[in-house]
């Protein structure tokens, strides 16, 4: 039964959180001095107190030391992370989904062994993909065979029954804090798209692998070419040059294709759909508490209809967008839901992803108005709200063709599988 009562466990993680946030995250993450300069380095005394209350290990099996909160759990707490500081819920949130996906579901245990209890003892050990989403462009091949082109995946090849690994990746989001990657490469240049490629585990002291410096607002990649940064969290180019991993750090299945695919890949973009819904959380607060203390024409401009009709549209806006994110983790932790059709199946991550950057857009849009002038100067809180918000809208998996994803399956179309 889908039930909108939290539980005690979810309402004292959200309180928590909450209180954390606005005593240690918000005050540093809009801070004057942190506002005036295009580059805002990863707020990395907040990461790591984040860190140690157990947010990096948040979706984590209990079993593994982690809290084993569900899709729902996490998408509440993400957004009071996001609230404060949307760079560090971005970094948490990718750790703790792909934490999940790699020691509970397709790590050995071998490999478990080796890096659960490394991962779980520091509050410094962050984890990064260097991975193709083949779902990202699929919506433009709309009710056709998907043809999936071939990346630019680094290249192996067997030596004495190691992988010895060259090429580079232009950016890797968690890079520059992370200190186990899961990398795509190209095992079998027979095959294209998908299909011929593993995922290795990295250490980040590999011998042959570089992690270069962190992508700031206007920087290279690491072969030399211009990139703007256009994304939230942290991220650098990594590269290999005759990098030996060993044959037995293969993750899940050799050739297997796709790292988070189906639910796990739902999942993920569910937490990311509640990181972007924090910022609008922020923008729209801001805006209330500066409608509560500017004065105009004898009153506070609150009480003007014009602003008291941009936060209502805010408020609407909001509370939809939450709904359609905790709609769609609540399926993901009840698939049973799908199957006896008391949810349509339907992406619901996809619509949850879609109308969220929607809406956040509008409301940084609507709340920097009710700043007026104000709304666009370097100091204010508001600027940076309306460009994160427009990061979210711009985003590969926002994009106009991630609608079409939603369009195909209400005309119930079965793309054919790929050879």
């Amino acid at each position: 039964m889908y039930d909108l009562n939290l539980t005690a466990e979810q309402l004292e993680f959200r309180d928590t959180v909450r209180g954390f946030v606005e005593g240690e995250v918000k005050p540093a993450a809009v801070h004057p001095d942190r506002l005036q300069p295009f580059d805002k380095p990863l707020l990395k005394d907040a990461l790591d107190k984040a860190s140690q209350m157990g947010l990096r290990t948040l979706m984590l099996s209990e079993d593994a030391g982690g809290a084993g909160a569900d899709t729902l759990t996490a998408c509440i707490v993400m957004e009071e992370v996001a609230a404060g500081d949307v760079d560090v819920a971005a970094v948490l949130a990718r750790t703790a989904t792909l934490g999940q996906i790699v020691f509970d579901r397709l790590m050995t245990p071998a490999q478990r062994g080796a890096w659960l209890a490394k991962f779980t003892g520091d509050d410094g050990f962050h984890l990064a993909a260097a991975a193709r989403d083949p779902a990202a462009a699929i919506g433009w091949s709309y009710h056709r065979p998907f043809a999936e082109e071939a990346g630019n995946e680094p290249a192996t090849l067997r030596k004495g029954g190691d992988w010895i690994v060259n090429g580079s990746v232009a950016m890797v989001a968690n890079a520059p804090v992370a200190k186990l990657f899961a990398v795509q490469v190209r095992t079998d240049p027979k095959k294209t798209g998908s299909n011929g490629l593993t995922t290795l585990l990295v250490p980040r002291d590999a011998p042959g692998f570089t992690v270069h410096e962190r992508i700031g607002p206007f920087g290279t990649t690491a072969g030399g070419e211009a990139v703007t940064r256009w994304h939230h969290g942290t991220a650098a180019p990594i590269s290999f040059k005759d990098c030996r991993i060993p044959a037995d750090a293969v993750l899940g299945r050799e050739g297997g294709g796709a790292l988070a695919a189906g639910a796990d890949g739902a999942r993920a973009e569910t937490v990311m759909a509640a990181v972007n819904l924090g910022i609008g959380r922020a923008a729209y607060e801001a805006a209330v508490d500066y409608g509560k203390i500017r004065r105009q024409g004898a009153r506070n401009i609150i009480e003007h209809q014009a602003i008291g009709t941009k936060l209502a549209d805010c408020a609407i806006r909001l509370e939809l967008a939450r709904n359609m994110i905790w709609k769609a983790a609540w399926s993901l932790d009840h698939p049973e839901a799908v199957s006896g059709r008391s949810v349509p199946d339907l992406p619901l991550h996809v619509m949850a992803r879609v109308f969220t950057a929607e809406a956040v857009n509008d409301v940084a849009l609507l709340s920097a108005e009710c700043f007026g002038a104000m709304g666009v100067m370097r100091d204010m809180p508001l600027q940076k709200y309306v460009h994160d918000a427009m990061v979210c809208l711009h985003s590969e998996e926002t994009d106009g063709a991630a609608k079409l994803a939603v369009a195909e399956a209400i005309a119930g179309y079965q793309r054919p599988r790929a050879a």
